[in-house]
């Protein structure tokens, strides 16, 4: 995609795993630069790329310098639309709640320095075949913590339409001639192949397009389709919004939550754990599809 490729409100949504009143919010807020076409509002994919990187900054909350202010904060990280749906469910408690849209990796290590007070992790140990749980305990030595389960995400191949290289298995990726689109370094995508690559015996450097990093499921996805490359990692659901390409399941992942001990009790916590048990947000999403919400609000780990 070039950088001043045009994209419309519900491409930037799809790109940040956002609603639309979100994408709009950012631009209102000044967060994410925009301009018209006629009456319709345009977005460069540089300045898309320019917020997501942003957020990444150490800096990118207002009054974070004051440590006291970061503590009040309440700031889920992760780049799922479930997560920017259970924020609303939470703020309609009367609870301010924030957004941070980095992957796993990133966001449990700004858990750890306090930067967010939720975490979403997909993280896949390949010698434990076990998700999140070591990750946790290496990022966030000496804290105590509780993982508590969101969702269960198939992940998998996204390839042109007919497959016609004939990708199924991880091994497949070895192949001379397959090029790969890959996600950014830290996010559940790109360590579950990591992990895959690793077990496999093989080097990065082997595959074609592995240095190609790239910021979300649907970008990757798009550029599959747009024959920029073979394959992408990604999830089952984004498969479904992006023309032209298909499918293959592979592995189904856990996406669990991650907080601090010390922080459970908070009413945010309280309140957000409510809102999973509840019902609402498991119901809203079994019924989309791409999501198993059997287990969503049950702890998993706590140490």
């Amino acid at each position: 995609m070039r950088n001043d490729e045009a994209l419309t409100v519900d491409e930037v949504a799809d790109i940040l795993q956002v609603g639309r009143n979100t994408v709009y919010a950012l631009k209102d807020r000044g967060k994410l630069s925009s301009y018209k076409v006629g009456r319709k509002l345009r977005f460069t994919y540089a300045d898309v790329q320019s917020y997501i990187a942003r957020s990444k900054n150490p800096n990118r909350f207002e009054r974070q310098n004051d440590p006291s202010e970061r503590k009040r904060q309440f700031v889920i990280c992760g780049q799922d639309i479930i997560l920017d749906v259970l924020s609303n469910y939470i703020a309609q408690t009367g609870v301010e709640s924030l957004r941070s849209y980095i992957g796993s990796y990133d966001a449990l290590t700004d858990l750890y320095k306090d930067k967010v007070q939720v975490a979403s992790a997909h993280l896949w140990d390949g010698d434990a075949d076990e998700y999140n749980v070591s990750y946790v305990k290496k990022l966030l030595p000496g804290t105590p913590t509780v993982i508590v389960n969101l969702t269960y995400r198939m992940q998998g191949f996204y390839v042109a339409r007919g497959n016609p290289k004939g990708l199924t298995t991880w091994e497949d990726l070895l192949a001379p001639g397959v090029k790969i689109v890959n996600r950014e370094k830290g996010s559940g995508s790109r360590v579950l192949l990591d992990e895959h690559v690793r077990l496999l015996g093989a080097q990065p450097s082997s595959i074609q397009g592995y240095e190609i990093e790239t910021q979300s499921h649907i970008a990757v996805a798009s550029m599959v389709a747009r024959g920029r490359g073979d394959v992408a990692i990604g999830s089952e659901k984004v498969a479904k919004q992006v023309e032209g390409i298909d499918f293959i399941p592979l592995q189904k992942e856990r996406y669990d939550l991650v907080v601090k001990q010390e922080n459970f009790d908070t009413r945010a916590v309280r309140t957000m754990m409510g809102i999973l048990e509840s019902g609402l947000l498991r119901e809203e999403f079994a019924s989309l599809g791409g999501y198993d919400t059997s287990d969503m609000g049950r702890i998993m780990s706590i140490g």
